[in-house]
């Protein structure tokens, strides 16, 4: 089944809802894909937004990331949101400290993964704790040996998963993901009991949808392709006007 296209104002309608627990994807998502993950600009505006949600929510907003959280805090900053990084390796409950899952062993992934990305110097490897990550979005046409030599190397490893993203080919840690990071958040205070809504625009945001409408929840998927998300809106700029509509809807 195909998302439902909504308006900004529909969609605005969920987010400020409340009841709404309020979980949010960030590259591509809050923020507008860039060519190298540090070059993303963050918009003051959307800053703006983010706190006043919170407010409005008691608390109930959650950024749920494959980045690690203390580069969502860098970039988020002042604002300290409750949080999963890297697909749910990191997590960090409302004015928690931030707790670290069990991470696999990626000796074999590493060595294949750097090893491509010297003989093409359009590749780079990137490094986080419960996850290594091969970029191919300065040299697109190595996507096929990408994805065949990750496959390759993870074949027959049940701890590992290969996730493909939007010019990435990811490994992580098995049965970990962004659905059970939404899924150990909504069973904390505050978002426990409130109706969850998530939106994300990548392959490695179907855990959450799928999760989180699973117990009734929304799934909002930004920009094209297919997805299990029930909803769908245009692009990160729209998704962005919705949460500013969201956040100056007045409180009853």
């Amino acid at each position: 089944m195909s998302p439902v296209d909504c308006t900004i104002d529909e969609l605005a309608g969920f987010l400020g809802a409340p009841d709404c627990a309020l979980f949010l994807d960030f590259d591509g998502t809050l923020v507008d894909i860039a060519p190298h993950p540090d070059q993303v600009v963050v918009e003051p505006g959307m800053l703006a937004a983010l706190t006043a949600l919170q407010q409005r929510l008691q608390g109930r907003l959650a950024v749920v990331s494959g980045r690690p959280i203390a580069e969502l805090d860098r970039m988020l900053a002042p604002l300290v949101l409750p949080a999963a990084g890297v697909h749910g390796m990191e997590r960090r409950a409302p004015g928690g400290a931030i707790e670290r899952l069990p991470a696999p062993d990626f000796t074999g992934v590493r060595a294949a993964a750097q090893a491509l990305a010297e003989l093409h110097p359009g590749l780079w490897v990137e490094e986080k704790y419960g996850a290594l990550a091969l970029h191919y979005r300065q040299a697109p046409q190595l996507e096929d040996a990408c994805r065949t030599a990750i496959a390759a190397v993870v074949e027959g490893n049940p701890d590992l998963l290969v996730m493909p993203g939007k010019m990435i080919v990811e490994v992580k840690a098995a049965g970990i993901g962004k659905g059970t990071a939404i899924r150990d958040l909504m069973a904390q205070a505050p978002f426990a009991g409130h109706q969850p809504v998530f939106a994300g625009d990548d392959t490695t945001d179907e855990a959450g949808f799928e999760y989180l409408q699973g117990i009734g929840g929304v799934g909002v998927k930004i920009g094209p392709g297919p997805s299990a998300a029930r909803y769908r809106i245009a692009s990160a700029a729209d998704l962005r006007a919705a949460l500013a509509l969201a956040a100056a809807m007045p409180t009853t």
